[in-house]
């Protein structure tokens, strides 16, 4: 336990003692940033949680010295801490939390200085803007605007920000203006804990439906090569017996072995046989 704990004042110590409860208490812990999110969506997004997490918010440096106290490779993520911090705990899987995360942003307006998290596009068709000032603002902004039919047009599909480019105060009141809301604003997850593994965002940030996909696609294959290979399995042996039948089936027409069930088959393959050979000698 770190020893200078010991020297915090009271308020602090309860802060720190409170945040190691909640470790004891909840299974799955994430530090989340809550930068840039106004205050109104911040008491939604805990409205909306309150049933499966609970958001602890206090100073980054009291956060961090709870996680030092807890230990171990919790202690690792204080070293994402930064601007607005915070930690959630909840009894849900980290890939459920940080899926119930993703759900909490929404988009928002670039203010001048952000840096663009994707590409910003500008589509390009009609505005509701009148032919004015507008038409000079978006072409000093570097989007192809003319007027057309007595409206302000875009007329072509430019990309104006690159991703990790910063945002000038020029380009971010033309965006405003075009309503093109490019910031996604909510918690962020930055790391997760869960019995005594620290999780990356990046490795929780599954698509659901492309991992379904591969799971279906390699049971597929396993059924196939268990039936291929005549493994028998509680889900095959009945797809390999048809197979064998079928099989046997087969060689026995092939080989013309005169058994009760292939006897009609094998005398249609000789009369289908003969009719070609009919045709040949006939040529």
């Amino acid at each position: 336990m770190a020893l200078y704990t010991h020297h915090l004042p009271t308020w602090k110590k309860s802060e720190v003692e409170a945040i190691k409860q909640h470790f004891a208490d909840y299974p799955v812990v994430g530090l989340v940033d809550m930068y840039g999110i106004p205050a109104s969506q911040l008491q939604h997004i805990r409205q909306n949680l309150r049933e499966v997490a609970y958001i602890k918010m206090t100073r980054n440096t009291l956060t961090s010295r709870a996680l030092d106290e807890v230990g171990g490779e919790v202690a690792t993520m204080a070293g994402h801490i930064a601007g607005q911090s915070a930690l959630i705990f909840t009894k849900e899987n980290p890939f459920k939390l940080y899926k119930l995360l993703e759900q909490t942003k929404t988009k928002m307006a670039a203010k001048p200085g952000e840096t663009a998290p994707e590409d910003i596009v500008v589509a390009k068709g009609p505005t509701s803007f009148k032919p004015g000032p507008i038409v000079g603002e978006l072409q000093q902004a570097g989007i192809p605007a003319v007027i057309e039919a007595g409206k302000v047009k875009i007329k072509d599909t430019k990309t104006v920000v690159k991703k990790g480019e910063v945002i000038s105060a020029k380009m971010a009141d033309v965006l405003t203006k075009l309503d093109v809301k490019p910031m996604d604003v909510g918690l962020i997850l930055r790391a997760a804990f869960q019995n005594g593994t620290v999780f990356a965002p990046e490795t929780l940030a599954i698509d659901e439906s492309v991992y379904l996909g591969k799971i279906t696609l390699a049971a597929q294959q396993a059924f196939n090569l268990s039936v291929n290979a005549a493994i028998p399995t509680t889900e095959t042996t009945g797809a390999i017996l048809a197979k064998a039948v079928r099989d046997a089936r087969s060689l026995g027409i092939e080989a013309g072995v005169y058994e009760k069930d292939i006897i009609d088959a094998i005398i249609g393959k000789a009369y289908r046989s003969s009719l070609a050979l009919k045709g040949i000698v006939e040529e």
